[in-house]
């Protein structure tokens, strides 16, 4: 969720690189099963880290075809406060990890992987973390996994906790899967936090003010889930087509700017 996305961060990709992705609505079966193939592999390596990190590092495995419950495993949720079957939503905030994979899911010719390390987040309650994230494409380079690490930093005595894990070899159960969260939602948890932060109606705030709100829609993941651009257009009281504007100049600013979609693409989208 590149490399000049994110301040303090490295990127790690995989040469040569790929040939744009068809846009098509159904995927081959050979890729099906290599995603299948991948993602079962990675929830061994998830639990696996369990055992090394202690308790202080959630790893989180998301499946991004469902982001409306895209956590597929998970190992010391209590960091976040989540568990499998949650929404790629509900995880820290300002994770700038969800810029980059916005942002990825737009562009062609990317490689078949991206790492993106050591970020600062917060979680639910405040608390601040450190992140990392590597974002995984398949043979046709459609990102469809993420594996994300989140560090709690407050806790006092993380040496000690550490060594105790260690020493200690034995395997903690799985938390109960929760049920799929409500999408609209989180996404109107997102939409209103951004707009609230001017503490005026939509209807009084100017173009700048709701370029801004825009990119914080951006930089929480809201326009990873479908159907997001059509939401945030309702609430900003513009067309679909004006937020497709702000989002081009969010990405000027931020410096991740890719070719503008055309109107045709853009209704595919929306």
């Amino acid at each position: 969720m590149l490399p000049t996305i994110m301040a303090n961060s490295t990127a790690n990709t995989t040469p040569p690189r790929r040939k744009p992705r068809a846009k098509s609505a159904s995927v081959p079966a050979s890729v099906l099963a290599e995603r299948r193939a991948v993602m079962q592999a990675m929830e061994a390596v998830v639990t696996v880290l369990k055992s090394m990190l202690g308790p202080n590092v959630e790893v989180v495995l998301h499946d991004l075809t469902q982001p409306e419950s895209s956590i597929v495993a998970i190992t010391n949720g209590h960091v976040s406060g989540r568990v499998v079957g949650q929404s790629v939503l509900s995880g820290p905030k300002n994770d700038k990890a969800f810029l980059a994979a916005e942002v990825e899911l737009t562009s062609a010719g990317i490689a078949s992987h991206s790492v993106m390390g050591d970020y600062p987040t917060f979680a639910p309650n405040g608390q601040p973390l450190r992140s990392a994230t590597a974002l995984f494409r398949d043979s046709t380079g459609e990102p469809y996994a993420a594996l994300c690490f989140n560090a709690d930093m407050t806790v006092i005595k993380l040496a000690h906790s550490w060594l105790e894990k260690m020493l200690n070899t034995s395997v903690e159960q799985a938390p109960t899967a929760a049920e799929p969260a409500d999408m609209d939602a989180l996404m109107n948890e997102i939409i209103s936090d951004a707009v609230n932060k001017f503490g005026k109606p939509p209807a009084m705030m100017n173009k700048e003010e709701k370029t801004h709100a825009v990119d914080v829609m951006l930089q929480r993941g809201l326009f990873i889930v479908k159907g997001s651009v059509e939401s945030a257009a309702r609430s900003l009281g513009v067309t679909r087509y004006t937020i497709y504007n702000y989002l081009e100049e969010c990405r000027r600013r931020n410096g991740t700017q890719v070719e503008a979609p055309t109107k045709k693409q853009q209704r595919k989208k929306a």
